[in-house]
């Protein structure tokens, strides 16, 4: 805390003398009008925005085409006009009351401008294979999270049994599959203007008033703050901004589906501008939960974000920005999908058991979206923090500073055995995480022929229990547990509120320095090498203390006891330095192609178990808590094509290679919360990615991306069994070969929007029909490939159907989801490996209306 205070106090030292040049002169008022009009028809522009060039100094037509500028400014001098579906035209105005005729758009695509190499640059010049998806594309498909973006872009996979346990990956890489384990860091970045957020819990939440999101596919180490190994989300939300605008946003839907959204932006004084957005979503359950007979598994959020920017001068931009969002679901209940046939005894399997107990489950599908949960469930997520970002023209270049705090706190109950059975009454991992980011870089030319990147990166982590993480079992876990027909199992009340307080703590340092060049050895011929240093540090307080069930001495009760919950303590430290890097060679010939080759060595961070240990004979495994970093090796070409100014087409190859990768694996304990952590010797993820899009006529845009991902274990030769195989002679398993989860081979989407003139009442503009479908092939969803834990293939298809106003005012209808597919997400092995699991079941048909004002 005291190196963040420290840094924020230098920042604050070094951008004081700069805000003192925050003076204009004072200048005498006059007015400039004139109107702005369609070239060819000669109606008025409705909405149309005049700026004079140079300046913040603006104007948006109104009901008559009619501008105004106050300015004391002499005539002549240049404004800039734009409207949306016309080609942005500058104009020396010498006098006053001028008609300004604007072109329809040139049919060709316009450029996207990204940021994801710390500068303004096309996406088609960089040589990184990247998605762009803009804020305005997102919230037309109905993509308000990340969960939803993934149908946009086929190389990104998220899974999600709630937000906390949360897998973002990218060409199937990045995060442990399956259950959260808090000991290890993420694979895939994710960024928010510019600042990371640690906890995958991030992605859950509603995106707030975004300007475009930029994925980054493979290792991205040289360029970002934080490491990331497999890719990165670059998200940029829409600044504040001296010209006054606004946007609100009504939507309503089936499952009583309500959503609202506004942003409003404009000057506070002549250098200090703001902009205040929120956003809020709800929606009944999906699912109906027979036992309370309530729905569950609703969305109950809300959001917010201000921001001030000061502008003391052209060559300094600062932007604070403070945040929060809440989620406040009635839970996330999932149904059981189905029971695998263990190799246990006969009356350990999950059948045999629940029908000793008289119990039967209420439903033979779980896409009769109906769930018996005797717990009542709870998913409170909260996020927050305040970021200080400066941005300062330094010579040829940029210098950028970014301090950010970030607080996250969850707070779950869930029912862990998926059934109406009193097994596990408990299951409450509530914690709390406060994250300090410092970041400082420079970007920019150091002659003409070499530009480049060059930083450094502080992150500090505290996450802990807040105060303390429950589990515990009920009346029904003695025949769970039940191991041998020893009478004694059914002592009366032995596993009654038997459960485990557990408090921990892991706190995290990481450093890093890192930087990238850009040698243009000929106009045509590019070298990018880049070369970055890590050094995390971690350290780990873990413990549990059994409470509850029948108190007694017996030492044959008491064993029986031990086999479901256990006391567990151990204090740990892991820290590890290592350098990585990559070069990139690019060759552009000319505008329509830029070929490019990477070869890149990358590393995630050393990890520790936090979520409890396995045990042998009694003892705990205290060597499984340390969990060895990730060695990556990656190597990929691309090329990047504009066949003609109205298309783009892009193809990249790739081999990825990691040893001693981190994954997830489950152990028959209960009392081991989460799963824990292993390495498998060597896996590799190799794979094809094409993508391109298409502008037709100005009235219609085409888009589409397919990936073929092949991903496997080449060698885990000590992996966890399949649930199917719990109770054999082994328990582990030779899986070298064997496919890792998560990955489809084929996925794909296609969409695209078809526009024609027309008026609506009295409104003139343009109707709008759009179309998104999404493919994926079929893909294991358990770490060790297993016969029953697999899911098939889906497609999935998004419509709008509206009309959008000169006026700035939208309205739509929609659907997600349109034939309404039943499809599973993932399969989840319940704990205590009965041989039931659960199916997180996608959304079904929705539909709705919306209506958006724009100004």
């Amino acid at each position: 805390m005291r190196q963040f205070l420290n840094s924020t106090f230098f920042i604050g030292v070094l951008l004081l003398p700069l805000f003192a040049v925050a003076q204009n002169p004072p200048v005498i008022n006059s007015t400039v009008s004139g109107k702005v009009i369609d070239a060819h028809t000669k109606e008025f522009l409705i909405g149309a925005t005049v700026t004079i060039k140079g300046t913040t100094n603006g104007s948006v037509t109104d009901i008559n085409g009619q501008f105004n500028l106050l300015t004391g400014q002499k005539l002549p001098f240049v404004v800039v006009v734009s409207f949306v579906g016309y080609q942005t035209k500058e104009i020396s105005i010498s006098d006053n009351n001028i008609d300004i005729q604007l072109e329809e758009g040139a049919n060709q695509l316009a450029d996207v401008v990204i940021t994801s190499r710390r500068r303004q640059e096309s996406a088609q010049d960089v040589p990184i294979p990247i998605s762009v998806v803009s804020g305005n594309r997102a919230e037309d498909a109905g993509a308000f999270n990340v969960n939803r973006l993934k149908e946009l872009v086929p190389t990104v996979q998220l899974y999600a049994s709630n937000a906390r346990n949360t897998t973002l990956n990218i060409r199937g890489l990045g995060s442990t599959f399956g259950l959260t384990n808090d000991g290890i860091d993420p694979g895939v970045g994710f960024y928010v203007d510019g600042v990371y957020y640690a906890r995958p819990a991030a992605t859950a939440l509603d995106f707030i008033d975004i300007e475009q999101v930029e994925v980054l596919r493979g290792p991205q180490g040289t360029l970002y703050g934080k490491n990331t190994t497999a890719g990165a989300f670059n998200i940029t939300t829409r600044p504040a901004g001296f010209t006054p605008s606004g946007t609100f946003e009504l939507s309503y839907g089936n499952y009583g589906y309500i959503q609202a959204k506004g942003s409003l932006t404009g000057p506070l004084s002549k250098k200090l501008a703001a902009r205040v957005s929120f956003t809020g979503t709800q929606r009944n359950g999906t699912f109906f939960n027979v036992h309370t007979q309530l729905p569950i598994n609703d969305i109950n959020n809300i959001g917010g974000r201000v921001q001030l920017l000061y502008t003391p001068n052209d060559n300094v931009r600062i932007t604070l920005i403070g945040d929060v969002s809440q989620q406040k679901p009635n839970g996330y209940g999932w149904p059981v999908a189905g029971v695998v046939p263990t190799k246990r005894a006969a009356y350990r399997q999950f059948n045999a058991i629940i029908a000793d107990l008289n119990y039967k489950l209420p439903y033979s599908s779980a896409f009769e979206r109906i769930v018996d949960l005797d717990t009542p469930s709870k998913a409170d997520n909260n996020l927050g923090g305040v970021s200080l970002n400066a941005d300062i023209k330094i010579g040829n270049g940029t210098l950028t500073s970014t301090t950010a705090w970030r607080h996250w706190q969850w707070t779950p109950l869930n029912d862990r055995d998926y059934i109406g059975l009193p097994v596990f009454t408990i299951s409450s991992g509530n914690s709390v995480h406060d994250q300090w980011s410092q970041e400082i870089r420079y970007s920019g030319k150091i002659s003409p022929r070499l530009s480049g990147v060059v930083g450094l990166f502080g992150l500090w982590q505290d996450l802990k229990s807040d105060p303390v993480q429950t589990e515990e079992a009920g009346s029904a876990q003695w025949r769970f547990a039940q191991s041998s027909t020893s009478p004694l199992w059914k002592t009366p009340g032995l596993f009654d509120n038997f459960g485990i307080r557990t408090t921990n703590r892991i706190q995290s340092t990481g450093l890093a320095a890192f930087g990238q060049l850009d040698w243009a050895v000929t106009n045509n011929f590019h070298v990018l090498p880049g070369i970055r240093y890590n050094y995390d540090k971690k350290v780990a307080n873990y413990k549990r203390e059994t409470y509850g069930g029948l108190q007694t001495t017996d030492p044959a009760l008491l064993a029986l006891k031990n086999t479901v919950y256990t006391n567990q303590a151990f204090d740990t430290d892991v820290s590890e330095g290592n350098f990585s890097g990559q070069v990139t060679l690019q060759y552009r010939a000319g505008r329509a192609i830029n070929a490019f080759g990477t070869y890149a060595i990358s590393y995630k961070p050393v990890g520790i178990n936090i979520g409890g240990l396995p045990t042998a004979n009694g003892q705990t495994l205290l060597d499984l808590a340390r969990v060895k970093p990730e060695h990556v090796n990656h190597i990929e070409f691309g090329l990047k094509t504009k066949p003609s100014p109205n298309s783009t087409l892009n193809v990249v190859a790739y081999n990825t290679e990691i040893r001693d990768f981190q994954t997830q694996v489950q152990t028959p304990e209960p009392g081991v919360n989460r799963g824990y952590l292993a390495n498998a010797e060597k896996v590799r993820v190799m794979g094809v990615e094409v993508d391109g899009n298409v502008r037709v006529a100005n009235r219609l845009t085409l888009n589409a991306a397919v990936a073929y991902t092949d991903g496997k274990y080449v060698s885990f030769k000590n992996a966890p069994v399949p649930l199917e195989e719990t109770g054999g002679e082994q328990a582990f398993k030779d899986i070298s070969g064997g496919v890792l989860p998560g990955i489809s081979k084929w996925s794909g989407s296609v969409g695209g929007e078809v526009t024609a003139r027309g008026n609506l009442i009295s409104l003139k503009g343009n109707y709008f029909f759009g179309l998104d479908a999404f493919y994926r092939s079929s893909f294991s969803s358990s770490p060790s490939p297993s016969q029953y834990l697999n899911i098939d293939g889906y497609s999935l298809a998004n419509s709008r159907l509206g009309f959008r106003s000169s006026t700035g005012i939208t309205i739509f209808i929609w659907s997600r989801n349109l034939f309404n597919t039943n499809y599973y997400e993932q399969l989840l092995a319940a704990p205590g490996s009965a041989g039931h699991y659960a199916g997180i079941v996608g959304d079904p048909r929705t539909y709705g209306l919306t209506m958006r004002y724009t100004f």
